[in-house]
């Protein structure tokens, strides 16, 4: 197990108000005041997205589900922002199950999330349907009561997840970016769809010990988020990897700079709730 008291310490050392309301919702599950939620949704577009930083004119998909997972840490996927953001998810979603970024973004998006690109394709349709699938409960902002995973959205996270679990190899392999394996294997282990997502998993496990500390903290959390139980040998191999990468100082480095060190801690004491 990583050292939770240590890790608590330097989000509170060096995170904002915003970072220390996640801490305080992650340990006690204590809701933050209005101020603090405003700031997290600050941004947001009118049609429910969030730009990217590296788009900021136009809503993306990865970015929403970023900021998703900040909201989620603050328990506040049943704000109007959440349901909003979630409803613009869903209207993004094409005939054949899957997602992919605004057209307009494509001279300027990342490798991984450039549209047009089959391996983003399959990373961003893992992303969204994971939080469709997550969040959809909590969201219940189309359609009637329904208690599958997705909830209002639970036609569309079906046929994403059989999107996905035709991309799932023989060896455990996708031909995508490693992140969607640990999201697929996440959308598909809600949907019940156990013959593939063990298979997602074993090959998760053989790549553990490449992986870095916001990989092994992403995967973790995300896992277990959907129901993945502690002493299953995907969540304690991560968890292993996270002790080995703890540093000194309690936090954990981000693979995106020091200024998400932060965020990534928060995510691996997600991973350990």
């Amino acid at each position: 197990m990583i050292d939770i008291d240590a890790a608590i310490g330097f989000v509170v050392a060096k995170g904002d108000h915003v970072d220390r309301a996640r801490l305080s919702y992650l340990r006690t599950g204590a809701l933050p005041a209005e101020a603090v939620l405003e700031r997290a949704e600050n941004g947001q577009a009118y049609n429910g997205g969030w730009p990217a930083f590296w788009a900021e004119q136009v809503a993306s998909v990865d970015a929403t589900c970023f900021h998703l997972a900040e909201l989620d840490d603050l328990g506040a996927l049943g704000r109007p922002s959440a349901r909003r953001a979630l409803d613009w998810l869903a209207t993004r979603q094409q005939a054949n199950g899957l997602w992919e970024e605004d057209k307009s973004l494509a001279a300027v998006a990342p490798d991984w999330a450039r549209p047009g690109d089959p391996e983003a394709a399959l990373y961003i349709t893992a992303n969204a349907a994971y939080w469709l699938t997550v969040a959809g409960l909590d969201a219940r902002s189309a359609g009637p009561l329904d208690e599958r995973p997705g909830g209002a959205y639970a036609g569309m996270v079906v046929q994403a997840a059989e999107a996905l679990r035709e991309q799932v190899q023989p060896d455990g392999t996708m031909p995508t970016f490693l992140v969607a394996t640990w999201l697929t294997a996440a959308v598909l282990y809600r949907q019940d769809m156990f013959y593939e997502s063990v298979r997602l998993h074993q090959r998760l496990i053989d790549r553990m010990p490449e992986l870095s500390a916001a990989d092994a903290a992403w995967l973790a959390a995300s896992n277990r988020r959907v129901g993945v139980r502690d002493d299953d040998r995907l969540i304690i191999t991560s968890m292993l990897r996270l002790r080995e990468l703890q540093r000194t100082d309690g936090g954990f480095t981000s693979d995106d700079g020091d200024a998400f060190d932060v965020h990534t801690t928060l995510m691996a004491i997600r991973a350990c709730r």
